[in-house]
């Protein structure tokens, strides 16, 4: 049986020439709009500095966890060898249309690939999150060691629920420990007035100082965060 897939089917009919209904994020009663556009297709003139000189400092071979449309791994392949990976077969034939041919179907909790292959890892789009506990972060960031190079960087990023509104975040979910939450939904996509579902997502959000929590045991370090509103991005390098 095959699986749901609407949000990968939402960037698909983006790339082919604009979505046919609405792609929504849903919690229960509560839905919000799922930014197909802002999340996955905006252009890098579109994006902030601080985001682009985090990308250009990326060396090649990067991988790009989680790639949806691939306009990061786009972006990337300029500079040097990118693959993308994401779980969505949807999103990566969205990103083949766009011209990107180094992307597959790959789930990221299964990383199918050699000891030291990348320099680089970029891990977008609070994708860590999926892990859905402290523990099950920590084992990601373990495998991630294994596929980058002795010297390799990996970029993350998450919320932090020390600095977020419970009220005003879409999803959320209390944890009684400090700077943990949580966030559940799923997506949908009503397309040609038929409604796809998807599974539900259920991620954990953590703080940098959780981040740094996680990382005691494995080979990386938090050498820089960036943060802003609640939302941060973090460099993690080899110790």
């Amino acid at each position: 049986m095959t699986q749901a897939d609407p949000l990968g089917q939402a960037m698909l009919d983006y790339q082919q020439g604009g979505l046919r209904g609405s792609c929504q994020y849903r919690d229960g009663a509560d839905t919000q709009n799922g930014h197909i556009y802002e999340h996955y297709f905006r252009p890098p003139e579109e994006w902030s500095n601080d985001l682009k000189a985090l990308l250009d400092s990326l060396e090649s071979p990067v991988v790009d966890v989680g790639c949806g449309s691939g306009h990061y791994t786009e972006y990337l392949q300029e500079q040097g060898e990118v693959v993308g990976i994401d779980v969505s077969p949807g999103a990566i034939e969205a990103a083949r249309e766009r011209g990107i041919e180094n992307v597959r179907v790959m789930d990221m909790f299964e990383l199918e690939f050699p000891r030291n292959r990348f320099q680089s890892a970029l891990v977008n789009g609070t994708q860590i999150g999926l892990a859905q506990s402290l523990a099950g972060a920590r084992d990601f960031l373990t495998d991630v060691a294994r596929i980058t190079a002795d010297d390799g960087v990996t970029v993350v990023d998450n919320y932090d629920p020390s600095a977020l509104d419970p009220s005003e975040f879409f999803g959320y979910r209390p944890d009684p420990r400090r700077g943990v939450a949580h966030r559940t939904f799923h997506f949908e996509y009503v397309r040609d007035g038929e409604r796809e579902v998807g599974r539900d997502l259920h991620f954990v959000l953590f703080s940098p100082d959780r981040l740094r929590d996680v990382t005691v045991g494995t080979q990386w370090e938090v050498a820089e965060v960036q943060a802003n509103e609640g939302y941060y991005k973090a460099v993690l390098e080899k110790r």
